[in-house]
Order: structure tokens, then sequence, then C-alpha cells
């Protein structure tokens, strides 16, 4: 499991309709290296016969290749509800691309182990956790989409068994990394258990590498941590006491209950409450000329600024992730110009519970964190951090499908579409300690090593991978707002500002100092309009793709639109509806408050004015607000 592995998949926001941004978080995950499974529609717990066809996207077998088939019995069994992380994830699983869903990851394995021991060990770790095992049916809807899960006693996987030659260490692993971004691209059948997928490295009987492509609707990134754990034990030979975490069916019970649904809708208000006063956009930038695309990364390691972040904790009694996110976003404020209000979304939010913690499944929900970076010093800010943190947490539980329509609602009431630029992903306790430890020191202090980056629909993001004898992270940029020599020169910044905090307080306005003056990539044609800054530039192309010729108003603070047509069903809500439609995308825009429409009918001409919205929409946001 290398950086690029965690930050790739876990980080990848993660689900994305079209025309929708992804509220909810994401990590990566199944099908069969021959190819996906069809329905399964026997009672549970019914072995079929592999009917399976190859998959055309599947890597090629080589001659010294083979498959070997394991068969696996378990005690435990059941059907139930989807967990809400479950529903989420599978809405991202049946839009998105594999790559985009499925994670890959190289796990380590005890010295002297044979492949048979590691089946057995396979084996086992499929028994022990009913998240594996889990399939999730077509649902009785016109969409099919799953309305259950179903925990399936016994079955079978196969497993490929590839021939390592007389590869040395460094080209097994390069071998094992391309096997796995072979697989991920591979889709993995919701219908069918087990949710993970496996591919052995041997030389004879020899076990040398795992590669290891998981179901994100069956595992998280901290729920893979816990499987590499678990499997590194029993290819050792060790038992493992009983399960005693939360089973997705468990915790699907759970959040059903009164209780669990009462904290749903808290959450759903939180949201609404963020999205509907908030700032919609962080950064105004006439660079911004559409999504986020083109990405850089930037792997960052160093063994000092581990000690400086230790120094910072000490100091001021906060965890590293909070220290590091209120240094985040007081970079991220600083850079973009704004001091004030900072909307981010943090992935791996729901494992604060300790309940949770070594929860096999899928808890992948963003956590929408409001942040004032109004503050002195970095101190204050880590206490507002600590707090803002904490809430969003809190309320990180939620119906994806309510989100998205939460979002979509937002966007059509305040004209503005909720774009998450700044994310943070704290990835530190999902990566085990063997995996940490077999990563080689850093070469340099500090080490940055370029990185491939997938698509990602986010502006700017920090996956934090490890925070003990090594601070290692990953900065993720759009060039639209970093671009590679100003991502590097935030990477260093954010260094420099933990070497400073770890002596004393640091004082905001001396950020300059760290990362140099604010860049003004605002024109004169830019405007602060309901707590975002806007290009009245792009708003008057959004019109102009829109509803076509217009005459665009800026008069107390609203945007206003005028327009001539003949049509007589054009109004304000027609002309709205076309707006918010165009709006993904264009971050730096906002559709106008008012419409003003002039028809031209044959007893002359008629004006109809209005907001355009629709009632019903404006009273069910009123209901969460």
């Amino acid at each position: 499991m290398t950086p690029h592995d965690l930050i790739s998949r876990e980080a990848a926001p993660d689900g994305t309709a079209p025309h929708q941004t992804p509220p909810l978080g994401t990590d990566p995950h199944q099908a069969t290296p021959t190819g996906a499974a069809t329905p399964d529609t026997r009672a549970p717990g019914t072995r079929a016969p592999d009917t399976r066809a190859p998959d055309p996207r599947a890597p090629a077998p080589r001659a010294a290749d083979r498959r070997v088939t394991v068969r696996f019995a378990a005690a435990s069994s059941g059907t139930g509800p989807l967990t809400r992380g479950q529903d989420n994830m599978i809405r991202c699983i049946r839009s998105d691309a594999p790559e985009q869903i499925n994670k890959d990851s190289v796990w380590p394995v005890p010295p002297g182990t044979s492949v048979p021991a590691g089946l057995v060990a396979l084996r086992l770790l499929v028994e022990r956790h009913e998240s594996l095992r889990t399939s999730f049916p077509a649902g009785p809807g016109r969409d099919g989409f799953p309305d259950r899960q179903v925990v399936h006693p016994s079955g079978r996987f196969a497993v490929t068994v590839v021939e390592a030659d007389d590869h040395d260490d460094s080209r097994l692993d390069a071998l094992a990394a391309v096997l796995g971004r072979a697989d991920i691209a591979v889709p993995l059948d919701l219908a069918a258990a087990p949710r993970i997928r496996f591919t052995l490295v041997a030389r004879g009987d020899r076990l040398l590498r795992l590669v290891a492509v998981v179901c994100h609707a069956g595992a998280d990134g901290a729920a893979t941590a816990v499987l590499i754990q678990d499997w590194y034990a029993l290819a050792a030979g060790k038992e493992l006491p009983p399960v005693v975490a939360p089973t997705p069916l468990r915790l699907a019970a759970a959040e059903q209950s009164a209780q669990g649904r009462r904290k749903a809708a808290a959450g759903l208000r939180h949201w609404a409450r963020v999205l509907g006063t908030g700032p919609q956009t962080v950064f105004a930038d006439a660079r911004i000329t559409g999504p986020p695309r083109d990405h850089t990364a930037l792997l960052v390691r160093s063994r000092g600024a581990a000690d400086h972040l230790a120094a910072v904790c000490r100091r001021v009694g906060a965890s590293p992730s909070v220290v590091l996110l209120a240094a985040f976003a007081a970079l991220v404020a600083h850079r973009a110009g704004r001091r004030g209000e900072l909307v981010m979304s943090a992935l791996s939010a729901n494992r604060h519970q300790a309940e949770l913690m070594d929860h096999v499944g899928t808890l992948a929900q963003d956590a929408l964190v409001l942040l004032d970076t109004d503050a002195a010093d970095l101190d204050q800010l880590i206490g507002r951090a600590k707090a803002a943190s904490l809430k969003a947490y809190w309320h990180s539980i939620l119906d994806a499908e309510q989100v998205w329509q939460l979002v979509e609602d937002v966007a059509h009431r305040r004209g503005a579409r909720f774009a998450r630029q700044v994310v943070v992903n704290d990835l530190s306790l999902t990566v085990p300690a063997a995996v940490a430890d077999a990563q080689a020191p850093p070469s340099a202090d500090p080490e940055l090593t370029p990185m491939p980056s997938p698509p990602l629909p986010v502006r700017l993001m920090l996956a934090i991978v490890r925070i003990t004898g090594s601070l290692d992270f990953v900065l993720v940029a759009c060039p639209q707002v970093l671009d590679p020599e100003e991502t590097e020169g935030f990477s260093r910044a954010l260094l420099a500002l933990l070497a400073a905090a770890a002596e004393g307080p640091v004082l905001l306005a001396d950020l300059p100092a760290v990362l140099g003056p604010p860049v003004d990539g605002r024109g004169d044609r830019w405007r602060l309009v309901d707590g975002s800054w806007v290009d009245l530039d792009a708003v008057e192309a959004l019109l102009e793709s829109a509803i076509g010729p217009h005459r665009l108003v800026l008069a107390d603070g609203e945007l206003v639109a005028e327009v001539a047509t003949v049509d007589a069903a054009f109004g304000p809500a027609a002309a709205h509806r076309a707006v918010v439609a165009a709006l993904p995308g264009r971050d730096t825009a906002m559709a106008p408050h008012r419409y003003v429409v002039r028809r031209t009918t044959p007893d002359g001409e008629e004006v109809e004015a209005g907001s355009g919205r629709d009632p019903e929409i404006v009273a069910r946001l009123s209901t969460l607000t």
C-alpha cells in the first residue's frame, strides 16, 4: 500500500451523479479477475455454479499464472437494510468508473509464508468478517437500486497466483503495483460476494506479495487497515479473538432505530445550515475556467516535521489531525485572499466514535467543516478547528440521497452550487504499522516526490498519510488554483508553519513570511456576492449559454438579469431552471437573484419579474434551517 494507493482511491471524492457534487466520502472497491457475476436470485447462502464469462478488461493471463478456488463456510449469515455508508457507496459504484471506486493495495506478507498457508489465511479472513461475505441484490424499484444487504454463510472465491520468476524485491514491488492497477479497472459485482479480490505473487510455493482489490461497499480505508492486520496475524499462524466491533447488519439496525434517525436528521440540518449560509466556493481566481482537471500531486515526507507536529500537539493540547487541519486551513485562507468562514470537506470522518474504530465495513461519508479563519494566531485557530471538526464529525452520518437532493435544492435557492474545493483526508490511522514501517526512510528532509494523480472533483486536497516517525502527506492541486511550483511552495509553507508553531504561537498576520503575499487573481469584474467572490464575466458567460442574449445588472448586492423573449411560456422560473442546470463546473459564476423577462406579444410587451425560485423547494429548505 503506497501513499498513491491511498490518495488515488480513498480520497477520490467519490461518487458524482450528473450535475451533482458528491458530498459524501470515498475510498475505493469488486468483480472477479474473470468477470462480473450474474445476479444471484437464489436463497441467501446457496452456492451457484461458476458461470461467469471472461471480462475483457481483466489482465491477460500468462502461461505461468494459475487460478485457485477457495471455499469458505462461516457460522453467521443474515439480511437487513443497507447502512448509510453502503447506500452512499453503492450510488458511487453505479455512477463512477471502477478505478475511481475500487481500492488496490499490496499487503505485507509474514516471512516464510507458503501459498497454501496464505490461502488458508484468506479463507479465514473472509469467514471472520461479514462485510466481505455481503452482497447487494437488485431491489424492486425500476432502477434496481439495492435495498438490502445479504450476508452469505458460505461460498467460494477465486485467487490468481502469479509466478514471480527470478524478480528481485524492486521488480516484485513493481509487478505487484502493475497487477493492482490493472485489477481495479475490473468492476466488482454488487450482487455477488465476497467484496474483495486477491492476487498472489509467488515463487513456487513461497508467497512473496499479496495484492488485494477491495470493494468500497465492503470496506473503506480504515476497515482495510483492520483487514491487513488480521491477514498478517492469520498468515503468521496466530489465533485472533472474536470480532467485537459492530457488523454492518448491527450498524444498519442502529441507524434505522429512532435514535439513529434523529442523528441522521440532525446531520442533514447541519449540512443545510452550512450549505445555506457558508461561502459556496473558496478560491476566486481568474485561472478557474472550468471543472477541476489536470491535477498535480506531491508526496512530502519529513522526519523533522513529525517532531514539530508532536511539539505543537503537546503545547496546545490538540490531536495531530486537528493541528494539521488548522494549519492547512490557515494557508488556504491566506492563499485564497480571504479571512472568515471557510468550508472544507473532511473524508474518513466517521471513525470518531470509539465503538466504530475497528468496524469492518464502509463508513465513508464527508464531514462538512465550517471554520472561521479570522483568528489572531494559529493557536486560536487550532482551538476553533477542534470544535468545528468535532461538530462536523458528529453530523457526518447521513442519508446520501437526501444530501444530494439538499445540494440541488440549495443550488436552486442560492443560485450557486456547492463546490467541494478544499478537502482534507486523514489516512494516518488507516495505514497499519507493518506497512508504514516497510517504507524506506526519507532520503532528504523534506523529501518531495511528484506523483501521478487521478482526476478529482476538488481544487485542493491534503491527504495525511503518516504522522509518527515521519510526517508524510500528499498535496493534490488543480493547476487552476496552484500550479506545480506553487504546489511545492504551499507544501514547504506548511512545514515551515509547523516548525514555527512548535516554538510558540504564530500570528496569522505573519503568514506572508512563509507563503508569500496572497495571490490576487481577481480583476475589476469580481464582486463579493452572498459570501462568495463572483466573476461577472463568468456570470455573463453562464447566462449566455443558458438563456441567450441578456442584460446583467448588479444592484444593491443582487444580480439581476433582464431577458427579452417571444416565448409565452418563458418566465423567471424557466430562466432560473435553465441557469441552474448550467452551473456545474462554473465555480466563479452565480445565478441571478432576480429575472426581468420582457415578452413581446401581439398585444404589446409584457413584463414579468421574480426570483424564479420554486416555492416548494424554498419551503422544503426552510424546514431544515
